[in-house]
């Protein structure tokens, strides 16, 4: 089996996030392709985050977080989002508030389901996954103002 990864027909690894997916410009959810995925896998765990946000607002900014659950045909079926930064559930594309920034998207394959409710908070999806994870992949993209 091929190595746990995560990209994106969107955007390439280090690239350009186009404007469609940013916070005032649309706000789509990139396409995420996820492959290699550990055979032992329950679920499926992700989050979107700006690291270069802790220069300009003092944090690195949640963008995006959700988990899904692995089927029976290793196919993932949505388990539930949580609350961004911007205070509300599901996706917020990039946003830099300065200047060019880096978009983080890790992804992680867990040895369990997670018992998460819609809105959950980063450090609630971290603490539900210590000790869980298999796997971790991670894409990164580009998005200026």
């Amino acid at each position: 089996m091929s190595e746990f990864s995560i990209t994106s027909t969107d955007f390439e690894e280090d690239g350009e996030i186009p404007k469609q997916f940013g916070y005032k410009h649309g706000n789509e959810e990139p396409e995420l392709i996820f492959e290699g995925i550990p055979g032992n896998s329950k679920s499926l765990a992700l989050i979107m985050d700006d690291p270069d946000a802790m220069g300009a607002v003092g944090k690195v900014w949640v963008h995006w977080m959700y988990w899904d659950d692995m089927s029976a045909d290793r196919k993932t079926t949505r388990g539930a989002e949580g609350k961004t930064d911007f205070g509300e559930i599901g996706y917020g594309g990039p946003a830099p508030p300065d200047k060019r920034h880096t978009y983080v998207f890790k992804a992680y394959a867990l040895d369990i389901t997670l018992d998460l409710k819609e809105g959950f908070s980063k450090q609630e999806l971290e603490d539900a996954m210590k000790g869980h994870i298999i796997a971790e992949a991670k894409l990164t993209g580009t998005y200026a103002p």
